[in-house]
């Protein structure tokens, strides 16, 4: 049974240099500690030919003119779930070692794959994809897998049988002894496995106890062991802390869609797509806008006059900014998602400067569909969403979507939902049983039983906002009807039908509703209409909270 041990060298550095292209490789060193014990901790091989040392003051660092940045931890949690996507990508079966080490079972790969080499060039290059540079060892044992990966570049195969010949090499230090237990072996001139492994077991187990039959076990490559699986996450969390706050659209959409693309490339290493985006930003200083400001889709987010609130104003504002973007259909598009996010952004802007971008995705599995040769083509659904999005950005949220009918009494009431494509059309037998069952609906029987025929149907046109309008009664009857410039004679009428409710809020209504015909007339006293016929039947209203009469629509 193979295993591959995938290790990330020099973890601290690829991750906080993971999704920048660089040309060149530049020397950066990472600090970490209080002031004023700020130390080096970590550095990359350029950095390390230059001069500087782990351990190394931030003063004696800073005197070689290299790229010194401080440690993140945040950058560091975000890389190291990307190296547990790549285990997910290519195994079901990992072991989440440690921040920088994972461990695969990889049996069955060959079918897939082909050789081992293969499988471990596949790695290396979904590693690449994530912004990661990997070492990686496949051996029959998880242990000598992972200690090869650790000591040893690039890719390692170790035959099954020939793992104590491969480990020879390896120093020491690489099996993680004990500090007391590697000073022993230091002051006896033991440096390498091989040196190890040619030690008695007896005399090794009296000196240094049980620890030392562990290390002789490792150095030979003879430990077997099962793994420690890891579960999968349902959500795939990107974080960046801003060493500098961010107050414009445009340095804060690179930085967008620099955490998109590696949430993308993670999601798609699993073969997944995301049906959600939820982003969360730490705001740092709070301001207030003293002028409205224009915003574009491809411009700055302007802020010419700001003021900042004193502290505590800033106490009583909200010191995060949270949007939730739900998709239409799961995508796993940057570009796409990016154009989205920009114009939630550009709607409704954070508060204050951002310290600190917090993105998260619900992975969903791709959108999956099959069309047909004689079925029209329906829009992409996410080109439609970016549609969708950039109407909403112009006249509102509120204002564009798909209208539902609410569940009350009050005449014309109804709210706009986020609109969602309806998935693929049924089958051709579904359709049509479908339309049998509707036309069988609007069908009755003929009095002799015989002859069916169709139910006759109204259409009714509403106007919205209702149209205002001035009418004379006869009697506590309409006579007279003037709205939009003309006016008419009331030839029938049906009412008042009385509503009311909702009287214990303030958006109460009480109505008396009429349906009339109405004749138009003109100055001259010659019948004419807005319409090409000359009469209309019109549904109006008497509101008693404003008193005042309004046309709500006409029936074709």
């Amino acid at each position: 049974m193979p295993f591959a041990s995938i290790h990330v060298p020099n973890f601290m550095v690829q991750a906080a240099t993971r999704g920048e292209n660089h040309p060149q490789n530049p020397a950066i060193a990472l600090l970490d500690g209080t002031s004023p014990l700020i130390t080096v901790v970590a550095a990359n091989e350029a950095a390390t030919r230059a001069g500087i040392q782990i351990g190394m003051a931030k003063l004696q660092a800073q005197v070689f003119g290299i790229e010194i940045r401080p440690r993140s931890r945040t950058q560091e949690k975000t890389a190291h779930a990307a190296l547990v996507d790549l285990g997910w990508s290519i195994s079901p079966h990992i072991e989440d070692n440690a921040p920088d080490t994972i461990i695969a079972d990889v049996t069955g790969l060959k079918l897939l794959f082909g050789s081992h080499e293969n499988i471990a060039d596949e790695i290396a290059q979904r590693a690449s994809n994530l912004g990661l540079h990997v070492h990686i060892a496949i051996a029959a044992n998880p242990e000598a897998a992972l200690h090869a990966a650790r000591g040893f570049p690039g890719i390692t195969l170790i035959p099954a049988g020939e793992e104590e010949k491969c480990l020879s090499r390896l120093p020491i230090h690489a099996l993680l002894p004990s500090a007391e237990a590697l000073e022993t072996l230091d002051r006896w001139g033991l440096q390498t496995c091989q040196a190890l492994a040619k030690l008695p077991i007896l005399e090794l187990s009296e000196r240094l106890g049980q620890q030392g039959v562990h290390l002789h076990e490792l150095a030979r490559g003879a430990t077997t062991r099962s793994l420690l699986l890891a579960q999968p996450e349902e959500r795939t969390e990107e974080e960046m802390e801003l060493e500098d706050a961010v107050e414009d659209l445009e340095p804060l959409s690179f930085l967008l869609g620099r955490l998109l693309d590696q949430m993308c490339a993670r999601l798609q290493t699993r073969s997944l797509a995301a049906s959600a985006i939820r982003l969360k930003f730490d705001l740092g200083d709070l301001f207030e806008k003293t002028e409205p400001e224009t915003f574009h889709e491809d411009s700055q987010l302007h802020t010419p006059k700001t003021q900042t609130l004193s502290a505590a104003n800033c106490k009583k504002e909200e010191k995060t900014y949270e949007k939730i973007l739900q998709l239409p259909v799961p995508m796993r598009d940057s570009k796409m998602l990016l154009k989205l996010l920009r114009l939630q952004l550009q709607s409704d802007p954070p508060a204050g400067s951002i310290v600190k971008i917090f993105l998260s995705a619900d992975a969903a599995h791709p959108r999956t569909t099959q069309g047909g040769l004689f079925v029209p083509s329906s829009p992409n659904p996410e080109k439609l969403e970016l549609t969708v999005a950039r109407l909403a950005k112009l006249v509102g949220n509120k204002n564009i979507g798909s209208p539902e009918l609410v569940d009350t009494h009050r005449p014309g009431e109804f709210r706009m939902n986020r609109f969602i494509p309806e998935p693929d059309d049924p089958p051709k037998c579904a359709r049509t049983k479908t339309a049998q069952k509707k036309l069988a609906s609007d069908k009755v029987a003929s009095p002799n039983g015989r002859l069916p025929f169709s139910r006759p149907a109204t259409g009714y046109r509403i106007f919205r906002p209702s149209a205002p309008a001035k009418v004379e009664l006869n009697k506590g009857c309409p006579a007279k009807v003037f709205f939009r410039g003309l006016y008419g004679r009331v030839v029938a009428a049906s009412g008042p039908w009385r509503t009311s409710g909702d009287w214990w809020q303030e958006n109460s209504w009480h109505q008396d509703e009429w349906d009339l015909e109405i004749q138009f007339r003109n100055s001259n006293g010659k019948v004419t209409s807005p319409l090409p016929v000359q009469r209309g039947l019109y549904c109006i209203y008497y509101d008693s909270d404003c008193q005042s009469w309004f046309v709500r629509g006409m029936y074709d």
